[in-house]
């Protein structure tokens, strides 16, 4: 099974936020090759830059370094921004996210705004939706 992991769900997981336990299972389940998970290469550089705030530039590093050894950095072309563009979405940068998980033919989206992915087909899951899924 494949999936997108959004900007939020890593962060959670970085900087031990509200939803830090569910994204503790996922990343287990990543690392375990019960899911291969991705990260969008725009995705990581926000993440960069919101966490270095918080936990300081050489340990976010790090982090970065340890969790894509877990998921897989995901490209972002050219051609999914000019998609993206295209989308008629509030949120450029879920719309990007959205653009990229359907060219890996993702299963999930796993964020917790699942609001902000309405108008895509991908089925779009919190962290904790997502754990009763694989569950059943």
């Amino acid at each position: 099974m494949k999936v997108l992991i959004d900007t939020n769900v890593v962060l959670d997981f970085l900087l031990h936020r509200n939803g830090y336990v569910f994204a503790v299972d996922i990343f287990g389940m990543a690392e375990k090759k019960y899911i291969t998970g991705y990260i969008s290469a725009s995705a990581i550089t926000d993440i960069f830059f919101l966490a270095k705030g918080t936990l300081g530039k050489k340990p976010t590093k790090e982090a970065l370094k340890d969790i894509l050894q877990v998921f897989k950095p995901a490209t972002v072309t050219d051609s999914h921004i000019y998609q993206a563009l295209d989308l008629e979405w509030s949120d450029f940068e879920d719309s990007v996210q959205f653009v990229v998980g359907e060219s890996l033919a993702v299963n999930y989206i796993v964020t917790r705004n699942t609001k902000d992915f309405a108008l895509g087909y991908i089925p779009t899951v919190t962290p904790e939706q997502f754990i009763q899924v694989i569950a059943e």
